[in-house]
């Protein structure tokens, strides 16, 4: 930590980015500041919330990288995220896709919905926030408009051309002007131009009313219909037709809540919400949102966005390459009041849920250190053996932090040492195996372990860690009873029996983390086997070697499929004749034992 402090002297006063390393070496942070030094420096005084002690406590260097300006700075950012996807940064990310109404480029165009955006010459339209609302618009465009449905022409008209909604290219001629047309429709439809064609569809309801053609006039009615209630689920805001994306955020206990409003065509359509840690100041952050908000067109920008005071026009535009406007009065600063507004509302219900949440959690991990009479467990890594009378054995380690699984740090272990149905060999191995490398790679080890059973793999394990590897953490064990269900805890060598209510919080973390390392050790257990039954066959025919067998494993997968493959289908993989037939022989056999 001095010698941190020390480099801190040395940042210049001079805008730029800042990396922060782990003792890995690892890149695990990237920020950007007006001013270098001072930034730098406030994650080392004062005191922080958890989440940016967590942060610091892992920080061991830094490095910087000084720019000419704060708008550099931001690019820079963007492009150091985007190579290193540091964890501490990857809150930041908004995964989602969103879909789009896609017209594609083909002879007969068809309309259909995708999450990708590809430069492939087809129309596209959106994004729809709402998947719903996507679908209901196709199904409206799809009444009005029979453009082929199929994505392969069949040899004969399907129920689309018979309920109208395709001209069937398929058996029909269909000219390029006729295409055209469709595929102009639909644009201008989509492109705010519904009310024109709700007019025309009323004007020929009308005149097919007057000509007495009253199922026509029905058929034109529901098609109006339609075009209303598709289009009422979104709310006018303003009326110059522009698409705009409106931004509003929140800042309350190192969290931020980023609320987008989707505005096409005038329209408000939906909205998305983000929320995660700030580690910078909340304009800041606010910045590397948008940066992230539109990286490889993960959203599709609009003709503009609207953006909240506190952050600057002059650095985002140039930044997204946008028009960017910050509402001064008016319905266009409301609209941004409201993003706010609800941006505070969507954090405080976060709090409220994260409160009640921990309130058990915490809790629950607290009084499971009182009862057990160790140190609060926030960090627990439980195990359990898998074997059918020693064959195939295997281990399995589920981690939960918190009162949370933390499933980047589950672990599988095939048992090497042990010959036959051994738990306790078995379980004296995977210890080993496990905190032997924690110490070496120097990680944190668990404050409590929990192994699936009684005193004989508790005593095995704890000889592991006191013994051999010079570590002392609690290890408990959890015994079941005769319906397979958590019964009993007990802890140490020779073990105690610990009292726990049936219907408390920690007896039900017990029960969580038992349950969900038996089904991890289960399911690993479960494809070693299968793959074992697989090529132990496989052993037994002459002329399969080791390069055949992965083949033959890659092909097929299991037992099941390679029995109903024919000798063909394996004589393409390169398999001479004669040891297909062999191999086909014998698995015949063998399902006949």
């Amino acid at each position: 930590m001095e010698e941190l402090k020390e480099k801190i002297q040395l940042v210049p006063s001079q805008p730029g980015c800042y990396l922060m390393k782990n003792k890995h070496d690892t890149i695990i942070y990237v920020g950007k500041a007006k001013i270098l030094r001072n930034r730098v420096r406030s994650y080392f005084r004062g005191t922080h919330d958890k989440k940016t002690q967590r942060l610091v406590s892992e920080i061991t260097d830094f490095e910087y990288i000084v720019t000419s300006s704060d708008l550099e700075a931001l690019i820079l950012e963007q492009n150091l995220i985007k190579k290193y996807e540091p964890r501490y940064n990857v809150l930041l990310k908004d995964d989602k896709t969103y879909p789009f109404l896609k017209i594609t480029k083909e002879e007969h165009p068809r309309l259909i919905t995708t999450r990708k955006v590809k430069k492939d010459g087809a129309k596209y339209f959106g994004p729809y926030p709402n998947a719903q609302a996507a679908n209901e618009t196709k199904k409206l465009l799809d009444r009005l408009y029979p453009l082929r449905k199929c994505r392969t022409l069949p040899d004969r008209v399907c129920l689309y051309y018979h309920i109208g909604q395709c001209l069937a290219p398929c058996e029909f001629p269909v000219t390029q002007e006729k295409n055209k047309e469709l595929v102009s429709e639909i644009t201008k439809f989509l492109n705010g131009g519904h009310e024109d064609v709700k007019k025309n569809i009323t004007n020929k309801m009308l005149l097919a009313s007057e000509e007495m053609n009253y199922e026509r006039a029905k058929e034109l009615r529901d098609q109006v219909k339609h075009i209303e209630a598709v289009m009422e689920k979104q709310k006018m805001t303003i009326t110059d037709q522009l698409n705009r994306d409106v931004f509003g955020y929140y800042v309350d206990k190192g969290w931020m809540c980023v609320q987008v409003f989707f505005v096409r065509q005038g329209k408000l359509i939906e909205r998305d919400v983000s929320l995660f840690p700030t580690y910078q100041e909340p304009e800041e952050d606010f910045y590397t949102f948008l940066g992230q908000f539109y990286l490889e067109d993960q959203h599709k920008k609009p003709s503009e966005i609207f953006i909240p005071d506190g952050a600057d026009p002059e650095i985002v535009s140039p930044f997204l390459n946008v028009r960017t406007i910050q509402p001064k009065r008016g319905q266009k600063k409301e609209l941004v009041h409201l993003a706010i507004k609800n941006a505070k509302l969507a954090l405080q219900q976060k709090f409220d849920l994260i409160e009640r949440d921990e309130k058990k959690t915490v809790l629950a991990i607290e009084r499971l250190g009182q009862a057990m009479n160790i140190d609060t467990p926030y960090r627990i890594e439980a195990f359990d053996n898998s074997n059918i009378q020693g064959a195939d054995p295997v281990s399995a380690m589920v981690s939960f932090i918190d009162g949370k699984p933390d499933k980047n740090n589950y672990r599988k272990y095939k048992v090497k040492t042990v010959q036959g149905p051994d738990d306790y060999e078995s379980m004296r191995e995977v210890v080993r195996r496990r905190y032997l490398r924690l110490l070496k790679e120097e990680l944190p080890l668990p404050d409590l372990i929990v192994i699936d059973g009684g005193k004989g793999l508790i005593s095995a394990a704890l000889g592991i860690l006191e013994d051999e590897l010079n570590v002392s953490i609690p290890v408990c064990g959890l015994v079941k009873d005769d319906k397979h269900k958590t019964s009993q805890l007990m802890i140490g060598d020779p073990p105690e029996v610990i009292s726990l209510s049936r219907t408390s919080q920690e007896f039900y973390l017990l029960q969580r983390i038992q349950d969900e390392v038996h089904r991890f050790a289960i399911s690993f257990h479960r494809n070693v086997r299968k793959k074992s039954m697989f090529t132990s066959i496989l052993d037994e025919v002459e002329g399969i070697g080791e390069k055949r067998k992965r083949m033959l494993l890659k092909e097929f997968g299991s037992l099941k499929r390679l029995k109903e493959a024919s000798v063909e289908e394996i004589q393409r993989l390169g398999i001479p004749q004669s040891v297909a037939e062999t191999l086909k022989r014998m698995m015949s056999d063998e399902g006949n034992k």
